[in-house]
């Protein structure tokens, strides 16, 4: 397949440049200003590499907990409309026996999507505090445990496992889990000493900065300040213009720098779905105005999306390339997959967002070099 007269979005630099490009078995194999045979003519449009969401529970009335055969079709054919092209479902704080019958059904989902692509599960929860539960239901919080992990790990791969690192073998289960997954602090009442003990033993990711976490105060810096002072951790941001003012993005990019920022939806089931009654891990949520809530008035989930990040991202003073590279490449390389996705280079898989300068509007989408009909 080749691709004709795109501004292509090129490498980890994410310089743009007006050029055709060849994709031969799902990869991208040949870029150049000018290259031979007839196309797809892009007319100009940009060539963005395709959106990377690490954090997301259900769109479109899909739930990855909700038990349906035909949720995850339906929410990688929803997520790729927004631009998504790989993801990783969420879970939620359940019994493991419905823990275990979600990764099973997505297990068994893996590598027959039509839309965006399951890098692997976010398995976040049961490993949370009370004091900082969110929506998750307390009744089902768990200690950390490696086997509970591994249980879920057989049915479908665990690509991010969410923990609160002031638990009982908090530290011990995330040096080991780290091995093979990446660990992130989450849903936590820790102090900055706790985490800053945290990230230097397994711990490499924030979940939802400023969510579900003490805030920085004149003596408590808080889980957010530990971060900011790594020089390698990562930290996901809901960036929807909702969960975080606009302020607080400019000021976590400054302290994070452009290669540690990563923006997630956090989205739920009624993402691109109308106001009303919905569910998230069992428990009822209602959405007005676009906000969801439990009755209580708590913050369950987003009801955004990637490429509504970007705009955000860029309307509150981010740069394009850093704003692209939070919904790309910097989450690809929070899950280890940035060899083959996150940014348009030779010989990574073809997976393309199709737009144009402004970021007004997903003009199409490509998933290993196939354009798919949205």
């Amino acid at each position: 397949m080749l691709l004709k007269n795109a501004t292509v979005i090129c490498g980890a630099e994410l310089e743009p440049r007006r050029m055709d490009l060849r994709v031969e078995d799902g990869l991208i194999a040949e870029m150049a200003p000018s290259l031979e045979g007839d196309g797809l003519e892009l007319d100009g449009l940009w060539l963005l590499p395709g959106l990377v969401d690490i954090h997301v529970h259900g769109i479109a009335g899909a739930d990855f907990c909700d038990g349906n055969s035909e949720s995850p079709e339906r929410m990688s054919l929803a997520l790729a409309r927004h631009g998504v092209t790989s993801f990783c479902p969420a879970s939620m704080t359940l019994p493991e026996e419905r823990l275990a019958a979600a990764f099973e059904l997505w297990g068994r989902f893996r590598g027959r999507e039509s839309g965006a692509r399951i890098l692997g599960v976010r398995m976040e929860g049961p490993f949370f505090c009370e004091k900082k539960k969110g929506a998750q239901d307390a009744a089902f919080l768990l200690k950390p445990s490696l086997a509970l992990l591994e249980r879920l790990n057989s049915l479908c791969p665990v690509s991010v496992v969410d923990c609160a690192p002031e638990l009982e073998g908090a530290l011990g289960f995330a040096r080991e889990a780290a091995k093979k997954h990446t660990v992130s602090i989450g849903h936590t009442a820790a102090d900055y000493e706790t985490a800053r003990e945290a990230l230097e033993n397994g711990f490499s990711h924030a979940t939802h900065l400023f969510n579900a976490m003490e805030p920085i105060s004149a003596r408590s810096p808080g889980v957010p300040t530990a971060v900011f002072e790594s020089k390698s951790a990562t930290a996901e941001l809901i960036c929807d213009g909702a969960h975080v003012h606009p302020a607080l993005l400019r000021q976590a990019h400054r302290l994070l720098g452009g290669g540690r920022f990563v923006a997630v939806s956090d989205a739920m089931q009624a993402a691109d779905m109308p106001d009303g009654e919905y569910s998230l891990g069992g428990q009822v949520v209602y959405v007005s105005g676009g906000m969801a809530r439990l009755a209580d008035g708590t913050i369950a989930g987003g009801t955004g999306n990637m490429f509504l990040n970007m705009q955000v991202l860029l309307k509150s003073g981010i740069s394009f390339s850093d704003a692209v590279s939070a919904c790309s490449l910097n989450p690809a390389r929070v899950v280890r997959a940035d060899g083959e996705i996150g940014s348009i280079e030779l010989g990574k898989r073809a997976d393309l967002l199709l737009t144009d300068g402004e970021l007004s509007a997903v003009h199409g989408v490509f998933v290993r070099g196939k354009k798919l009909d949205l």
